[in-house]
């Protein structure tokens, strides 16, 4: 089809239907911002991968129709469609909304079904959209919906069939004008019970961080720093009961003290009528009221002289810096505007006693400062003098006629005044700086020069005038830097000019006079003149030090993971890997970006330090020779600029704010208030146990004091003897087998232990007498009798029991009546039986094998014969005491650059039976590479090829060839360093969270529990078969604590809510489990 040239000269047009017309971006215009009446819009079934740009021009805009497209994601211009009232973005690509949408206060119908919404793809504030009336989101793959989605309260017609819904918020209730609810088609769905009253609520479990945290035993200061976070939801409802409370008990005391003083007055004044009525002299005036206060003894010769007022006259003081100064006589009667004056009269009156008349004159442009020591020191000169006058306030221009007799009339304005005591805030001078935008990902700025010869079409610049920010964009520049750009520039806003700024967003030939003014002019054209391969220099980093007698200025060479704190992530490229970290509070730093130097002042780092990297700035950036807009500027620790920001990886400045509101503070029921019915919530209240999600992680054991325990526990070993149960009966397992175990086998270990022997205090003093008496004896007689008494060595045998996941619980059955009777004869009162399951094992058992632990699948004879490739993982859970090498998926996606894996491919050959590849990890830890090729030798015999291989070494024959196929996999395990594994459960007779050890395995999912899985990033919520509701709604609110509290202590890793069902995990939850596989079902 060709484009719809045409359109822009519609002027007139309402109704624009382009309906299943083949259109796509390269075919509408670039711009319908003329169609000033174009209302209606349909732009369904075509194949726009985008929503068209025109279409945020349009400023009448009411209906939008934009469904069946291949629309994947929306742009932040959306906020711009501010008339829109139906929105239909149905059987599209779409996995997430913008938050702009909540800005859509006009929006009535939204319509998102058949896209790939979840949970995390609806925006949290999307209660904000007070007129939405129909919301349908069917077919997509929600988990829950917002509960600010039950603020809508206008909802008539809500559509969430065919999703993976678990449940709806309580709030759901409280929509009144619902008409339509369909929620068909969600199997795990369970409407929540309508809350009777808010006592019940939630089982009557305060789940508030502050109070769990209290219940944990945690520090006062723990629990007061969690409640000045305010990382959850508030509740203006228990604010306001709060509030009440106060102000009740406020009053109550108050009233308390008013009462107590008036009965102490009281009984003050009786005493004194009783000791005064004899002695008491008859008065002959009446004393006034302010004549029997007691004055405060205040010293006023700082102020004031000691004859002032002594002799008839004028008197004039000018506050200056907060006190007053006395002003000369020719000056009287001329007053500065910005300045306050105190006027003394003193005269004699008819009595011939001397008698004053005090004023206080407040200039017009005088501050507050100058007006309230005025009147202060108007007062302070009448208790002074003793005067009985009232002091008086008279403003410039409206003077009393009292006062203008003073001057005879004759009074006079000066402009200006002295300076204010307070300190002066001075205008904040902005340097207009101009950058050119490129990157797409993450964007940064390039300073160029200040003239329009430096725009380039291609391109987004932003304009920094200090309080006029402009963006100006490109005829061919994408809107995708466009609208990150100006994200940019309101963080500018926000950050350095505290929202002053105005932020003006400007098209390719729609300048305002004033942008080409402050460029010097508007330039003939505006060319291409950038390289397309620009990239502007790598920035070098300089840490400032102080040697003996001179000045360091080594470089940081942060392209090496050695100069980083901690390891960084596999995936950044060495040029990206200015991060943050660098950066030490201590120190100083000189960031060269060429264009630009930067002095980065940590908040401990000394002040000579400081001095002296700002001198060595200035020598470092002209020593090398820099355009003439290269500046150096320096930034403080906690206020850095967004231009000095944007130069490092992943700036983590980010303010995480809720805006949404919980059920609580929908509910707005009332009922029993006050102490009866917070008695009645604290006896019905029940218990749960919330320790666990607060307690810090288990750090991972040292690699030597694992070894150290693993040498002590061998030592004592005497003996192991295995058995493997084949059939019906237990047969010997070769030695040559010890390590191996299969999955579909049992196998029986009885180790004889070395017990030493401790003597009890009467043992020791019998063994000593007896010695003593065998040295009256006869010599080897008795040194022969003697040491035939002494006990011998004690031992101890453990049988250890091991059932591979997928074997049957008939091999416990033949164990317990025959083996373990026969061992129970044997060693009478000196066995233990161990029970264990495969992953499950003890950490003693483990230590015995040294680390070769090594688990097949299938059973031990029919694996040994088999021809199909096998996949090894070698991994290691929080001790090298867990170290295993478990048999996977022969699948290349489950490869990994942070562990080793063992590849073997057999061959149908009698000679040579196959190849075995150790293959190590670029990222792997060099332990477990040795250990990866001490298990190949030990694994396989001679009839094997054995070949240990690098990452990106792998030879395509064989290796690529016998694990099926090259594919994408996991480049690091950033994952193992944060992993916790979480039991929700009432099986105590209350609700308890438990914490795993770090060695937990899949089968640690409790299929009647609910799991809580934490891998840094997000927190998942398991929740399986059999699990009662009861658990899902408590389990709910312990998981959204737990991560508040992780937002509090780990900032840097804020987590992200994630539901799981049984049977539907993910591989970034499956990935946290060494061999994972299929839910084995239950065997007898």
């Amino acid at each position: 089809m060709s484009p719809c040239r045409q359109l822009p000269a519609l002027t007139a047009l309402q109704t624009l239907h382009l309906r299943n017309t083949q259109r796509t971006q390269g075919n509408l215009p670039t711009s319908l911002e003329g169609l000033s009446n174009l209302a209606d819009v349909d732009l369904s079934c075509n194949d726009l991968t985008r929503v068209p740009e025109c279409l945020y021009t349009l400023p009448s805009l009411r209906r939008l129709n934009l469904s069946s497209n291949q629309i994947t994601e929306l742009s932040l211009c959306i906020d711009q469609w501010v008339h829109v009232e139906t929105l239909n973005l149905s059987r599209n690509q779409l996995t997430s909304l913008p938050s702009a949408i909540c800005k859509l206060t006009k929006l009535k119908k939204l319509y998102l079904n058949s896209n790939k919404l979840d949970f995390d793809g609806l925006p949290s504030g999307i209660g904000k959209l007070a007129s939405l009336e129909e919301f349908m989101a069917a077919n997509n793959n929600l988990e829950l919906i917002p509960e600010s989605l039950c603020r809508c309260t206008k909802l008539r017609k809500l559509v969430l069939n065919k999703n993976r819904l678990v449940t709806l918020p309580e709030a759901i209730h409280f929509l009144t004008e619902i008409e339509v609810l369909d929620v068909r088609e969600n199997p795990s769905l369970v409407m929540p019970p309508k809350p009777a009253d808010r006592a019940a609520e939630w089982y009557n479990i305060d789940f508030s961080l502050q109070n769990q945290l209290q219940l944990a035993g945690a520090s006062p200061a723990t629990v007061a720093a969690a409640a000045a976070a305010g990382g959850g939801p508030k509740d203006p409802l228990a604010r306001k009961m709060r509030l009440r409370r106060r102000k009740d008990s406020a009053q109550d005391d108050q009233a308390k003290q008013v009462l107590k003083g008036m009965s102490d007055v009281a009984q003050e004044k009786n005493k004194k009528q009783e000791e005064s009525t004899d002695t008491r002299a008859p008065r002959g005036k009446v004393r006034r009221w302010d004549q029997g206060l007691e004055k405060p003894r205040l010293d006023y010769s700082e102020f004031f002289t000691e004859d002032v007022g002594q002799l008839p006259g004028l008197t004039i003081w000018q506050i200056e810096n907060f006190v007053p100064v006395l002003v000369e006589e020719a000056l009287h009667g001329k007053f500065y505007e910005a300045d306050c004056y105190i006027v003394l009269k003193t005269f004699l009156d008819d009595s011939g006693s001397l008698n004053w008349e005090i004023y206080y004159w407040i200039g017009g442009e005088a501050t507050l400062d100058k007006k309230a020591c005025s009147a202060i020191h108007a007062v302070n000169l009448r208790n002074y003098l003793g005067a009985e006058c009232r002091t008086v306030r008279e403003e410039m221009g409206d003077e009393s006629e009292e006062f203008l007799q003073v001057f005879d009339n004759d009074i006079a304005y000066i402009e200006g005044g002295t300076a204010s005591g307070f300190y002066t805030v001075e205008d904040t001078h902005y340097v207009t700086r101009m950058y050119r935008v490129y990157g797409k990902k993450n964007i940064k700025l390039e300073p160029v020069p200040l003239k329009g010869a430096s725009l380039d079409p291609r391109f987004v610049f932003l304009l920094d005038q200090g309080l006029d920010i402009y963006v100006w964009r490109g005829a061919q520049a994408t809107l995708s830097s466009t609208t990150k750009a100006r994200l940019f520039a309101e963080k500018i806003n926000k950050n350095e000019r505290k929202g002053k700024a105005e932020i003006t967003l400007l098209m390719q030939g729609q300048e305002p006079p004033e942008f080409w003014e402050a460029l010097g002019g508007e330039p003939s054209e505006i060319k291409k003149h950038v390289p397309d391969d620009f990239w502007p220099p790598q920035p070098k980093l300089y840490k400032v030090g102080l040697g003996l007698g001179y000045l360091e200025l080594p470089q940081i060479n942060y392209k090496l993971s050695v100069e980083h704190k901690t390891r960084p992530k596999v995936e950044l490229m060495p040029r990206m890997r200015l991060l943050q970290s660098l950066l030490d509070t201590r120190c100083v730093y000189i960031l060269d970006c060429w264009s630009d130097v930067f002095i980065w002042l940590g908040r401990k780092s000394p002040r000579l330090v400081r001095a002296a990297a700002l001198k060595l700035g200035q020598e470092l950036c002209g020593m090398l020779h820099r355009p003439r807009h290269a500046t150096v500027s320096r930034s403080l620790e906690g206020t850095e600029a967004q231009v000095f920001k944007a130069k490092f990886k992943n700036w983590d400045d980010v303010l995480t704010v809720d805006y949404t509101r919980n059920a609580e503070a929908v509910l707005q029921g009332s009922g029993l208030t006050g102490k009866v019915k917070r008695d009645t919530e604290k006896k019905d209240q029940m218990k749960a146990d919330l320790t666990a999600l607060f307690l810090p992680r288990q750090p991972p054991m040292a690699l030597a004091e694992a070894e150290q325990l693993m040498e002590e526990w061998n030592e004592d070993l005497d003996g192991m003897e295995g058995f493997v149960l084949e059939g019906k009966k237990f047969t010997r397992l070769p030695e040559e087998e010890f390590g191996h175990f299969y999955t579909q086998d049992c196998y029986v270990f009885l180790c004889r232990y070395w017990v030493p022997v401790e003597y009890e205090e009467e043992e020791k003093k019998e063994k000593e007498e007896e010695k003593a008496g065998a040295e009256g004896k006869e010599g080897e007689e008795a040194a022969a009798e003697a040491e035939e008494k002494q006990p011998e060595e004690d031992f101890q045998c453990i049988v250890y029991f091991w059932q591979g996941r997928e074997a049957s619980n008939m091999g416990w059955l033949t164990f317990t009546f025959s083996l373990q009777k026969k061992f129970e004869s044997l060693f009478p009162g000196k066995l233990e039986v161990v029970r264990m399951t495969q992953q499950q094992e003890n950490p003693k058992f483990l230590s015995h094998f040294k680390r070769k632990f090594i688990i097949h699948r299938g059973k031990r004879k029919v694996a040994q014969g088999t021809l199909q490739p096998s996949l090894y993982q070698i991994r290691t859970n929080g001790s090298a005491l867990c170290t295993r090498c478990i048999q996977i998926n022969t699948d290349s996606s489950l490869l990994n650059s942070e562990f080793c894996f063992i590849l073997k491919v057999p061959f149908e050959s009698e000679d040579n039976q196959g190849i075995v590849y150790a293959w190590v990890g670029r990222a792997s830890d060099p332990d477990e590479a040795k250990l990866a090729e001490d298990i190949l030798n030990t694994m396989f015999d001679t009839s094997y090829s054995k070949q240990v291989i690098n990452e990106g070494e792998e030879p395509e024959n064989f290796f690529w060839v016998g694990i099926g196929a090259q594919k994408p996999y996991d480049d690091d395990a950033e994952y193992m360093k944060h992993t916790r594994l979480f039991r929700c459960s009432n099986e105590k007779g209350y609700f308890a969270v438990t914490e795993k050890c770090s060695d937990f395995c899949q089968d640690d999912l409790a299929d009647d529990d609910i799991m809580l899985l934490d891998n840094g990033q997000e927190v998942y919520m398991w929740v399986g078969t059999q699990t009662s509701q009861v658990e899902i709604k408590l389990s709910l609110k312990a998981c959204q604590v737990y991560i508040q509290h992780m937002r509090a202590k780990e900032h840097e890793h804020p987590r992200r809510l994630r539901l799981v069902r049984k049977g539907n995990e993910q591989h970034a939850f499956t990935r946290c489990f060494h061999a994972w596989s299929t839910f084995r079902k239950a065997l007898t």
